[in-house]
């Protein structure tokens, strides 16, 4: 009986295994699991976190001859893209960087990617020399050149550009925007520059602003509002007229408010829907589109900031088959966001998901959305009433808003269904109080609701520059840190500013109060208990209030005491 041994390892196997950075056995089992899913070794290794992209990228470079390059210091739109087709970048995940005479050099993640490099030959007429790059780093690179190659970024005006545009004077006081303006060609390219920069700058909206002397637009980053350009005036109808048609608005209705929605495609595998409204003003209409990226819901639960402690909260709430999980906070908190990613945490081919929402916000393919119409009939409370005719599991209601929606949302969660919707209050017990003063049962409130949770968002600190802040022990117990806190010792950081944050911050965070109703806190709504009495029984419970929770972020280094302070304050 002859015994099958495995083949010898080559290449960047060879090399990690004599590194000593993994042993055989570990490498064979990647090689053969590599195989089966249909990957490279390198991105299975990635992506199991096996390896990290550099150790990947610097073991391939020492064992093929070649050299790594820094993808981060090269911008997409300066790379030659139109030499090669989309689908040549997209088939062989290979991207061409520079021309010089006729060589072309092209970023690979794989050094024995050879395929890649021949196939652009052919279709270039140029020879091709590869160039090493980290895999995940050629990920971004590659949905950033294809974003570019969708939306003709480089066609794209600048505002300067504006400028100089022939725009006729309106010959009436009150001419408004019209078909024609909509397809001057100028004034599409820069509204589509303005929708893609304001994806590529993470910005939640962005608001189009007439006044009577000049025009501004402006987006919202991490939820401070930054002016990113300020056109000519004379063109303020032909903006409103591109982006009404654009989201199927009436143009010649300028007299009452009008909500349309765009889907912008940035690649193939990637699309952007806005929310539009628009507002009449004394000089024009004001327009907001909201972003809406349903790949957000998609992070995973890992990414939205919760505690260890909270998150398990949640997740044991979303296993339970029924009971209401309530979300609160202000408009613009991220409810929405916590909402979708525990549906999508829930979205099994073997659960009937369905949601009622003004909008839907974020599409998620698996759950059934309802946008809720009052004008014909179709308010909440007769979504849920019709979603309870449609065999549900899971129900998502926008908000409630009213008794009547409060009290079918109960009596589904209290009937075998698990439901998750949003209130607008400051905390999750003034949430409890809220529903009682709505006109809900007690009885009905502490036997149905299972999980509140009151959030905010906060402003995450730069890494690369944010720096420590030195403050005296009296300043840190006035702004709420205890003694333990103060002899664990940490680091407080304030904000900087660099090249690569928005004064010091990017991206952001979560912070969240997440309360379960316990018995204890359910003998209190029975007894008719205020927001008070059932905040101190939290406390007693060990759940942080929002302002704990940032002051944990701020020890943890995420967040600076200045920020904490402008989202949570006493």
């Amino acid at each position: 009986m002859s015994l099958v041994t495995a083949p010898p390892l080559t290449g960047l196997a060879r090399k990690l295994v004599a590194d000593r950075i993994l042993d055989e056995q570990t490498v064979q089992e990647a090689i053969d699991k590599a195989k089966t899913e249909s990957t490279s070794l390198q991105r299975y290794l990635i992506d199991q976190k096996l390896v990290s992209a550099d150790v990947v990228a610097m073991a391939s470079a020492e064992e093929f001859g070649l050299p790594v390059f820094d993808l981060s210091v090269m911008d997409p739109e300066q790379a030659p893209l139109t030499l090669v087709e989309e689908k040549l970048i997209e088939k062989h995940h290979a991207v061409p960087l520079f021309k010089r005479g006729k060589r072309l050099f092209v970023a690979i993640g794989n050094a024995t990617n050879m395929q890649a490099l021949d196939e652009f030959k052919f279709n270039t007429g140029l020879s091709t020399e590869p160039v090493l790059v980290r895999e995940d780093d050629l990920d971004k690179f590659i949905e950033k050149a294809l974003s570019a190659m969708d939306t003709g970024m480089d066609d794209m005006m600048l505002d300067d550009d504006l400028a100089n545009l022939d725009v006729e004077a309106a010959e009436e006081e009150d001419r408004g925007p019209t078909e024609s303006d909509a397809d001057d060609a100028p004034v599409v390219k820069y509204v589509n520059k303005i929708l893609v920069d304001a994806i590529n700058k993470g910005a939640s909206d962005i608001h189009f602003e007439p006044y009577e002397k000049r025009y501004r637009i402006r987006y919202r980053i991490d939820g401070i509002l930054q002016e990113v350009a300020s056109p000519p005036i004379n063109i303020a109808g032909k903006l409103t007229a591109r982006v009404k048609v654009m989201s199927r608005m009436d143009i010649a209705e300028r007299r009452v408010p009008q909500d349309g929605r765009i889907k912008l495609k940035l690649s193939k595998k990637r699309a952007i829907d806005f929310r539009v409204n628009t507002c009449p003003t004394l000089f024009g209409e004001k327009i907001v589109l909201r972003i809406l990226d349903s790949a957000s819901a998609k992070l995973g639960i890992d990414a939205l900031g919760y505690e260890p402690e909270q998150k398990e909260l949640y997740l044991n709430a979303l296993a339970n088959p029924y009971g209401m999980i309530l979300v609160t906070g202000p408009t613009g908190s991220g409810k929405t966001v916590s909402l979708y990613t525990g549906l999508n945490i829930l979205n099994e081919p073997e659960t009937n998901i369905s949601t009622a929402e003004d909008p839907a916000e974020i599409n998620l393919e698996g759950i059934n959305q309802v946008n809720v119409n009052p004008k014909v009939g179709l308010t909440f409370a007769e979504a849920l009433r019709a979603f309870l005719r449609q065999d549900p599991d899971v129900i998502m209601v926008g908000e409630i808003r009213d008794l009547e929606t409060a009290e079918i949302a109960i009596k589904a969660a209290q009937t075998g269904h698990l439901v998750l919707s949003t209130l607008h209050t400051n905390d999750a017990p003034q949430t409890l109080t809220r529903l009682m003063n709505m006109g809900v049962p007690a009885f009905n409130i502490a036997t149905s609701v299972t999980l509140i949770i009151a959030q905010r968002l906060g402003r995450r600190l730069c890494p690369h520059c944010k720096a420590p802040e030195d403050l005296p022990t009296e300043i840190l117990k006035q702004e709420g840190f205890t003694d333990d806190d103060i002899a664990e010792g940490f680091t407080v950081y304030k904000a900087v500013g660099c090249d690569q944050c928005v004064k010091g911050y990017k991206g952001r965070v979560g912070i969240y109060q997440v309360m379960p109703v316990t018995e204890a806190i359910g003998r209190l709504i029975m007894g008719g208990a205020n927001a008070m009495d059932l905040a101190d029984q939290a406390a007693k419970e060990g759940v942080d209030d929002l302002r704990r929770s940032a002051l944990k972020k701020v020890k943890q280094g995420i967040l600076s005491l200045e920020e904490a302070n402008r989202v949570t304050k006493d």
